[in-house]
Parts: C-alpha cells; sequence; structure tokens
C-alpha cells in the first residue's frame, strides 16, 4: 500500500506534531523573546537597505504562525483525506483556539491574540491546500505512467 494513501500513519504524525506545538503554545514566556533584540536589529538593518517599513515584526511575527500551522494543514489533510480544505481549516481553528484561550486562562506573560486565531488558520488552510495540490498531481503522473491510482483525497 502507498504510504501516502493510507491515513493511519499521519493520524500518529499529526498527533507526534500537536505535541511541541502545545510546548510553543504553553511556553512561560513569549518563545521569540531571547531573539528578540536581534530580531530588531536585523530589521533595522533591512529597513536601511531598503526592505519597506511594512516588513516589521509584527509581519514577522504573523509570518511565523502561518508557517507553524503549515505543517499540521498539510498533515491533518493526509490524516484525514475525506475532510475538505475548510474543515481542516476549521480544525487548525480549534487548536489555535485553545492554544489562545490556554494562554489567556493560564499564561501571566503571554497575549491570546484574535490575529494569531486569524494566521494560524490561514496557515492550517495552506497546508490543506498544498497538500491536496500534491497529491492530485501525484495522481495524475500515475494515470500518465500507468501505475495504480490509490484512493482520491477530496480535501479541495
Amino acid at each position: 500500500m502507498n504510504f501516502f494513501a493510507d491515513p493511519r500513519p499521519w493520524r500518529w504524525v499529526l498527533v507526534a506534531m500537536l505535541v511541541p506545538l502545545a510546548f510553543v503554545a504553553f511556553w512561560p514566556s513569549p518563545i521569540d523573546r531571547p531573539v528578540q533584540s536581534d530580531l530588531a536589529r536585523l530589521l533595522k538593518f533591512l529597513h536601511s537597505h531598503g526592505i519597506p517599513k511594512w516588513f516589521n515584526y509584527k509581519f514577522v511575527e504573523a509570518s511565523a504562525n502561518v508557517a507553524l500551522f503549515v505543517p499540521v494543514g498539510a498533515v491533518a489533510s493526509m490524516a484525514f483525506p475525506a475532510k475538505r480544505w475548510w474543515q481542516v481549516g476549521a480544525f487548525g481553528l480549534i487548536v489555535s483556539g485553545c492554544m489562545e484561550l490556554g494562554q489567556l486562562l493560564f499564561l501571566d506573560n503571554r497575549f491570546a491574540s484574535p490575529l494569531d486565531l486569524v494566521t494560524n488558520t490561514g496557515g492550517a488552510v495552506i497546508g490543506a491546500l498544498l497538500a491536496s495540490a500534491v497529491l492530485k498531481r501525484l495522481r495524475a503522473r500515475r494515470l500518465v505512467s500507468g501505475g495504480p491510482v490509490e484512493s482520491k483525497n477530496s480535501s479541495s
């Protein structure tokens, strides 16, 4: 059986991914605190060399949140191939909502943010769409080469 077609290993991968994600979410202080001054210096350098001012800390933080959830969306899409992209996005929203709620209720040095909900969910959707596109392309290649075609992923 093709590894990509069997959702069972992907479900274990998804669980394994959620553990370090929980560590990042529930770390007592912002996870980027040790590198904030270095990031500020780098951004100042980039701005002095022509990078636009909108490329700032908030942009980097939002981009990092999106990037953090792209693999979650891709793996969730592989783990539950019958789910559509928006259902995987809803999963990302639920995971993000739990993280933000936990930060709000239990962590004094962390800040729950509606923007984090949006960026995390967006990352999960992007990951689901990318996984769906890759699987469609792999299936198309198998059809052209005459190889066996695995079950269809209906994430799109």
